[in-house]
């Protein structure tokens, strides 16, 4: 039998996150012995904010090496670029014109970005759903990793597929259904409130996956931790938001239940909880940062293993063009 695909696709914006870790890379490295995985590097995407050109190439290639440091196997997944695939930009204008403007305003994170600020929005943030529709329906992607926080931009996605599909009454595009990564968002470590993002103003408030141990025992040191007295260690996402998202840190890096974490740290005050969770963090980090250094000194097999993903990927990419120019009435050279 035929493995389905799988599409997923982390933005260059910044240094990868032991969020990003936990939440995605984590999870494809497990994906990739199951599926036919695609995982890409969403440049387009992030050229809807300023970015320094410099610093963005350079957290281009470094996405690359803690992809590779992360244990993803190129010779399982194909690992590209996407502004390299020139068929994501082709397919996102097609499928402009089969998308109203109010399944676009709609959108939670739009709004959201919006506020205030609503005559410097540009057009790229309006439209950034229909690129992630065109990244997921390009490949015939079957499954598509998600948080619950991501899952109106993939119903949009599946919308518009089934929309292009009634339309010229044909299966064009395949229908995508949610990977969901329950219980794996990790939180802002000042403010458990919010996702921890390598965005926040606050550098305290997220560990990078290229932090030296010294940051990172501040970092933790400094996080939040719930006020209750006498101090009592236990999982509750709503009382005990900032003691919570520890845990759940200790919990994925670990692979124990979060019960029997529990039942480990019963009796013990919070600065022996943060002193785990400070080594358990060191010790996964400092095995990545040493692949890294080492891919990283590498730029040709970097560059190789980028042009090796593109060209795969176009494969892929060109089959569902070829259908799309074909049924429209575009001429396909």
């Amino acid at each position: 039998m035929k493995k389905s695909i799988v599409f997923s696709a982390i933005q260059p914006s910044g240094v990868i996150t032991l969020g990003n870790y936990i939440g995605v890379l984590k999870n494809w490295k497990i994906l990739q012995n199951n599926y036919n995985c695609i995982y890409c590097i969403a440049d387009m995407h992030s050229i809807t904010n300023k970015i320094n050109p410099k610093l963005f190439k350079k957290n281009i290639m470094d996405n690359v090496a803690l992809y590779l440091s992360c244990n993803i196997n190129p010779k399982k997944s194909i690992i590209f670029i996407q502004s390299h695939v020139k068929y994501h930009t082709q397919l996102c204008w097609i499928l402009n014109c089969f998308t109203y403007l109010g399944e676009l305003t709609r959108m939670t994170q739009f709004k959201s970005k919006i506020k205030n600020i609503f005559n410097k929005i540009n057009l790229g943030l309006l439209n950034y759903p229909i690129l992630m529709a065109s990244d997921i329906l390009l490949y015939q992607t079957n499954k598509v990793p998600v948080g619950k926080d991501q899952i109106q931009h993939l119903e949009l996605s599946k919308k518009i597929a089934k929309r292009f599909n009634k339309i010229y009454n044909k299966k064009i595009f395949n229908i995508p259904e949610p990977l969901l990564n329950n219980g794996n968002k990790i939180m802002s470590l000042s403010n458990p409130k919010k996702k921890m993002s390598k965005s926040d103003i606050n550098k305290n408030s997220f560990i990078s996956l290229l932090d030296d141990p010294k940051k990172i025992h501040k970092k933790i040191k400094k996080s939040f931790t719930d006020i209750d007295n006498p101090p009592k260690i236990y999982y509750d996402i709503k009382k005990k938001p900032g003691i919570s998202n520890l845990l759940l840190i200790l919990s994925n890096l670990t692979g124990k239940k979060m019960s029997i974490i529990e039942k480990e740290f019963e009796n013990q005050n919070y600065s022996y909880l943060k002193i785990n969770v400070i080594n358990y963090i060191t010790d996964t980090i400092s095995d990545i940062q040493h692949n890294f250094n080492i891919y990283k000194k590498n730029k040709d097999f970097l560059e190789y293993i980028l042009k090796y993903g593109s060209k795969k990927a176009s494969k892929y990419a060109k089959k569902t063009i070829e259908k799309v120019y074909n049924v429209i009435g575009l001429y396909y050279l």
